[in-house]
């Protein structure tokens, strides 16, 4: 990990990196991790290697309207042509959104007259909760072999990077969405104002905006550094998502605080217009954002320190444990155990291989370090001593499946908020 900028020095030279939510040019660095590969891109061989791409990758703060973000961009098409992530493979996510959709139906009395969209879909694992109550429903994802997964499980898909122009042709077809879902996407679109824009315009007048997003704050007092690949151009904070949805005539309705993820927030908005009013939990959690220092620069100064102090632990841990004779291996060839392994510097000297529930991933190496993505069942055939938990935000999902490796003596590390045995 890139140490170089954690003093948050000042940027603002006149061709420097513009603030994907105001267009400022003050910002303060975060997070230096240095030249990263891609965290999605899967190798198919050893071959593939040696044209890797790598990134710079570096957190920043906007000293003019408090939006976190990285300073580079990857083109879209790089990053999510060819998707591996599957929401469905998560069964946590599934009952998630089980869950939402039942809520939201109850809430805004949908039924088969009413219209769900949701923006970046992928494989229908929210949709299809609302078709059983008999919504009708449309997904967006850019993703083509995603999206036709999707509609093989019956989901109406429509494969597209979403924005304002897309949202042009779907009204002029005579789709306005009652209610717009956006979960986990807002962080990956580099085109954020035309994003919104389309928000505003597909969704109808008295309709209902709901998204997801990782938590910032959440993010920096767990540590949660591995949340941050190229994919994540932004980490939102209410302050800062009130100000970007302000300029396109959104204001906040509800929000509520989520574990999922590692911590999450679900913001429900409206067109400005909209009878619909503000709840209390806003102005609480803004108010409670300010008191904390979410909006100034001091709030996430050592947020690089804690992180090296994590990196040492870890790496220390690792290695007392390879001297000692013991085998490792990971769980989970997730974007975030792409992060933290190259970041870590932590390859194929520690660890043996990477299990994976996805059949989408296995047989396929990890980003960077080149391990082999096998079955969780290698998990008992090879039965390592220990396995280093990667997807940790579905921890307790993943020790409930492997309760068998557990139970003939394997460890779990959890490295994510606090380093663990389990």
């Amino acid at each position: 990990m890139d140490e170089a900028d954690a003093s948050g020095a000042l940027m603002g030279a006149p061709d420097a990196f513009h603030c994907r939510g105001c267009g400022g040019t003050t910002m303060r660095t975060v997070l230096d991790l240095g030249l990263m590969p891609l965290a999605n891109r899967l190798l198919r061989s050893l071959a593939e290697a040696a044209a890797e791409p790598r990134h710079p990758l570096r957190v920043v703060f906007c000293a003019d309207c408090t939006l976190v973000q990285i300073d580079a961009t990857v083109p879209p098409a790089d990053l999510f042509a060819d998707y591996p992530y599957f929401s469905s493979y998560a069964s946590t996510m599934v009952e998630h959104a089980r869950v939402l959709a039942g809520h939201v139906v109850d809430r805004e009395a949908l039924g088969p007259g009413s219209l769900v969209v949701e923006l970046a879909s992928n494989d229908g694992y929210l949709l299809q909760h609302y078709q059983a109550l008999s919504v009708p429903v449309l997904g967006v994802d850019p993703a083509a072999n995603v999206a036709a997964v999707a509609r093989q499980r019956g989901v109406p898909t429509r494969c597209a990077f979403f924005d304002a122009a897309v949202a042009r042709a779907m009204v002029a077809e005579g789709l306005r969405a009652d209610v717009l879902h956006a979960h986990n996407v807002l962080a990956h679109v580099a085109d954020l104002h035309g994003f919104i824009e389309g928000i505003a315009l597909l969704v109808a007048p008295e309709g209902l905006v709901v998204i997801e997003v990782p938590y910032v704050r959440d993010m920096i007092d767990g540590r949660e550094f591995d949340t941050v690949y190229h994919e994540h151009l932004c980490y939102f904070s209410l302050t800062a998502l009130r100000t970007v949805f302000a300029q396109h005539g959104l204001v906040l309705h509800d929000v509520e605080r989520m574990p999922i993820h590692g911590g999450s927030l679900r913001v429900m908005l409206a067109h400005a217009g909209a009878a619909r009013g503000t709840r209390p939990a806003v102005r609480a959690l803004l108010d409670d954002e300010h008191a904390a220092g979410l909006d100034r620069f001091d709030y996430y100064a050592r947020f690089a320190e804690a992180v090296s102090q994590l990196q040492g632990d870890l790496v220390a841990l690792l290695r007392r444990l390879k001297a000692g004779g013991a085998s490792i291996a990971a769980y989970g060839a997730s974007a975030k155990g792409a992060s933290l392994l190259n970041a870590f510097g932590i390859g194929a000297a520690m660890l043996d291989f990477v299990a994976d529930r996805s059949d989408v991933k296995q047989g396929k190496l990890t980003p960077g370090t080149h391990l082999p993505i096998v079955s969780p069942a290698d998990l008992l055939a090879r039965q390592p001593d220990y396995v280093l938990l990667l997807t940790w935000n579905f921890a307790e999902e993943i020790l409930a499946q492997q309760a068998e490796y557990r139970r003939r003596g394997g460890q779990f590390i959890v490295p994510i908020p606090e380093l663990r045995l389990v």
